[in-house]
């Protein structure tokens, strides 16, 4: 070893890695959240690290992108070129992105200024293909006193039981996650038959994707850093009984195509964990002198039950049971047969 002290010469330092480019995709479907989507594109326009590219994807609604085209400024404005919904909007922004990394971010989220700076400061690592971070409920009316944050995810939001500290993950948050952009275009992108489409609240085509990558590339890594950071609005139509039931079975019913597509193991492993512990200690709190009390109780209760019933319906009808049951019965009610 040549001690740099005695040479006079400086220690060698290598060199710096080429800074990456990124584009940040934001996708919206409606103009009923114009104001929304305003705040997101201003709040991409103010990070520190300025994105090389953002481009705002519209989910077959002509108004809405003649007027983002018109208003919007820096923002390169596109129709979605596939099948209506999240997945073939996003899948747009994949084809079209620039950026060596594509970052999505919702068109109802507003990232922290220094969003972009965190994500991409993973990206020194080349095992890292993907990078996720933190999402913050911005509740319109305030938390209902019985929502538990075990269930945050139900408003796209991080949960309690999610890791506090930086390091690897299963999937990312769709509201806030990013990508090397090669590893997507390689997977094939997201699958249309799973994501949201207009107000129908069925998801997970994150999960699988994030399933699937790992699966071709098991050296390499998705990370998930909390320092990344972004607000996402959870308007009062999302603080009802009825939505957080509906979009607890969504979740199920989307579990059940992930488990066909990529195998019930890697589909429910997280699952598992999170029925096994977070759920109960949520339990035990809901009861405490700080919990929400039997209201929160009840809505943890209600949430693994609406999940699992759609977990299990999903199932029935990946395998054909559901409908050879609906068959038989419409046979049996039919001529001779018993209604």
């Amino acid at each position: 070893m040549i001690d740099p002290d005695r040479t006079g010469e400086a220690p060698y330092e290598a060199p710096p890695l080429p800074r990456l480019t990124l584009t940040v995709v934001v996708c919206s479907y409606t103009m009923g959240r114009w104001s929304d989507l305003v705040a997101a594109v201003r709040s991409l326009q103010q990070q520190r690290r300025p994105a090389e590219e953002v481009l705002l994807v519209v989910d077959h609604c002509p108004e809405l992108a003649v007027r983002a085209a018109g208003v919007l400024a820096g923002v390169r404005v596109v129709a979605n070129r596939e099948r209506p919904g999240l997945s073939g909007a996003r899948n747009t922004g994949v084809a079209l992105a620039q950026g060596e990394v594509v970052a999505f971010l919702d068109d109802d989220a507003t990232a922290d200024p220094d969003w972009t700076e965190q994500l991409m400061a993973a990206y020194r690592d080349p095992r890292v293909l993907g990078v996720g971070g933190l999402v913050r409920p911005r509740w319109e009316i305030g938390r209902p006193s019985w929502f538990p944050p075990e269930f945050d995810w139900v408003v796209g939001c991080s949960y309690r039981g999610m890791p506090e500290q930086g390091g690897p993950v299963r999937n990312f948050i769709g509201a806030n996650m990013s990508f090397r952009r090669a590893e997507l275009v390689a997977a094939g992108g997201f699958r249309p038959d799973l994501g949201r489409v207009g107000n129908r609240p069925l998801g997970c085509e994150e999960t699988e994707l994030c399933i699937r990558l790992a699966a071709g590339r098991p050296e390499a890594e998705l990370r998930y850093e909390p320092a990344a950071g972004v607000s996402h609005r959870v308007p009062e139509g999302r603080t009802n009984w009825a939505y957080f039931r509906s979009r607890c079975y969504a979740e199920g019913l989307s579990k059940a195509v992930v488990a066909r597509h990529t195998g019930r193991g890697p589909a429910l492993a997280c699952e598992r964990r999170y029925l096994r512990s977070v759920i109960p200690r949520g339990m035990a709190r809901s009861i405490g002198p700080r919990g929400g009390g039997p209201r929160e109780l009840f809505a943890l209760t209600l949430g693994v039950t609406a999940t699992l019933t759609g977990y299990a319906t999903g199932r029935l009808r990946e395998d054909g049971t559901l409908g050879r049951l609906v068959d038989s019965l419409r046979r049996a009610g039919g001529p001779g047969g018993t209604p």
